[in-house]
């Protein structure tokens, strides 16, 4: 292939939007791709709560659904949570219960669905428009319910002011008769006096606000209301309950509406349990089940679909980019034209099933490729590259994680030369949700069964490709050798947090 075109093809990967909100819709619409029966599941009208993390393509997956619901004639609501309010500031502050702070918190996000659903209206994109007014209408009634929480002062003044006034008149007329008159003039004053001191709060009432979210589902039949809640686990933790609870009492029960939810999975707390009751929404029960991107993504039993997947996912993206910039169509798969031998599974591999983390690697190793083709030892330069400038100084802020990854390292690649290993699934810790964040560990495995002890469940993770190839150094990791297998077991992999933390 011609050096120009080459660069071309480097520079198209160069230019990939790293973020789906970045892009247009019609963007959007035209570079997703599904994973496995994933797109089928999340088309279904039931509620359901999208997990993955960070990276896996959850705000891509809502926008598409947003992009079909409304081709159908449907009328679907992104709100992204990060936006709603004053979540830094109202929401975070500790000196307010969390009552008052979940209470603002829904307020503020039927605002938003509101202000929303209001465009829809008064653009004619509804049915019935006058309907959806009136529906709206009942919906800030509800949502903007006000009390005073104080005390109050009662003040009360009766009777008290008489006033009375007499005057007599006599006159004689000339003929001799006579003429009186008399005037008698009486008042009385009463006062009563109210006051109340105190905060005015809002209070959310459900069954008004039940109805009200009929009326809007009803105002804009014969379509569906899709409500699509993205970066949920942005809201506080202690929040979030408050917010799940709201959406179980007034909007998941409502006919004509579908709710979708994208967190993070160890970021999220939908429920919390009561002494009778509990708070929130029960995943299963209120929320018809949960869809795991996660698992979607993860490729260890099957190289070629995660192969398939990626390539795919490359080809859709610089299709229009490289429209822009070439005349002539490029021969073959972009995928084969760009990258050498086995440079492309060797990506796949780094990218550890998140496409961002491939889109950003694959960009870096264009970069280290200029006008050639992508070899092996670019992909692991770009993957080292990638860790150090992304990865490493995200965690180096959170010294229980920076030492809980050290140890790993001392421990799996050091003294077990691996990068895989076994914990048990009640072991997890907040550090290791954090490596994970990081994307610096990964879970490829969920369940695995001890046959010795099969009443104890592990996850299988693996160490960071990219931690791993810088922690190989020099020309070891820009060497074609391959990497060890990702391979589990029990008398090797199993890691034991408490000792390994006693050892150090």
């Amino acid at each position: 292939m011609a050096p120009a075109i080459q660069l071309h093809l480097n520079q198209a990967l160069m230019r990939i939007p790293r973020r789906a909100e970045s892009a247009d819709r019609s963007t959007l619409a035209a570079t997703y791709v599904a994973a496995g029966s994933f797109s089928a599941m999340i088309n279904s009208a039931d509620h359901q709560i999208l997990f993955g993390r960070r990276g896996t393509g959850k705000t891509h997956a809502l926008l598409h659904l947003q992009d079909l619901a409304e081709r159908t004639g449907d009328i679907a609501i992104h709100l992204d949570l990060r936006t709603i309010g004053s979540t830094g500031g109202l929401y975070a502050n500790t000196a307010l219960s969390p009552a008052q702070r979940g209470t603002q918190l829904l307020v503020d996000t039927l605002e938003a669905v509101h202000e929303r659903l209001f465009a829809v209206a008064v653009d004619g994109e509804s049915a019935d428009p006058d309907a959806l007014l009136r529906g709206l209408d009942a919906l800030v009634s509800a949502a903007t319910e006000v009390e005073v929480i104080g005390e109050t002062e009662q003040e009360q003044t009766s009777g008290g002011a008489v006033e009375r006034g007499y005057a007599a008149e006599l006159s004689v007329a000339p003929n001799g008769g006579a003429k009186a008159s008399a005037r008698h003039r009486t008042s009385v004053t009463t006062s009563s006096r109210r006051k109340r001191t105190g905060v005015e709060q809002h209070r959310v009432l459900f069954g008004p606000l039940s109805r009200a979210v009929q009326a809007v589902a009803d105002g804009v039949r014969p379509a569906r209301l899709w409500l699509l809640l993205d970066e949920w686990s942005s809201v506080p933790l202690d929040l979030q309950p408050f917010l799940a609870d709201l959406l179980r009492r007034s909007v998941l029960p409502v006919r004509g509406v579908t709710v979708k939810i994208a967190a993070i999975e160890h970021r999220a707390r939908f429920f919390v349990p009561l002494d009778e009751d509990y708070l929130g929404i029960e995943v299963g029960s209120d929320a018809a089940s949960a869809v795991s991107l996660d698992e979607a993504l993860v490729f260890d039993r099957s190289p070629e679909a995660a192969q398939a997947f990626f390539r795919e996912l490359f080809a859709r993206h610089v299709r229009p980019i490289l429209a822009s910039m070439l005349r002539t169509a490029v021969p073959g798969e972009f995928v084969d034209a760009a990258f050498h031998g086995g440079a492309f599974p060797e990506l796949v591999r780094a990218a550890e099933g998140v496409p961002r983390d491939a889109i950003n690697i694959a960009a870096l190793a264009a970069q280290h490729a200029h006008g050639g083709r992508i070899t092996g030892a670019h992909v692991r330069r770009a993957a080292r590259d990638w860790y150090l400038r992304d990865k490493q100084s995200v965690i180096s802020r959170d010294e229980e994680a920076d030492l809980l990854l050290g140890l790993l390292i001392d421990e799996v690649v050091g003294r077990r030369r691996s990068r895989t290993f076994l914990l048990a699934a009640r072991d997890r810790t907040a550090a290791i949700d954090t490596l994970c964040d990081a994307r610096l560990l990964h879970i490829v495995r969920h369940g695995v069964v001890d046959p010795r002890r099969p009443g104890r469940l592990y996850d299988g993770y693996a160490i960071d490709y990219g931690c791993y190839v810088t922690l190989l150094g020099g020309p070891a990791a820009d060497a074609a050798k391959p990497l060890p297998a990702d391979v589990f077991t029990f008398d090797k992999a199993v890691i034991d947090l408490p000792r390994l933390g006693r050892n150090s």
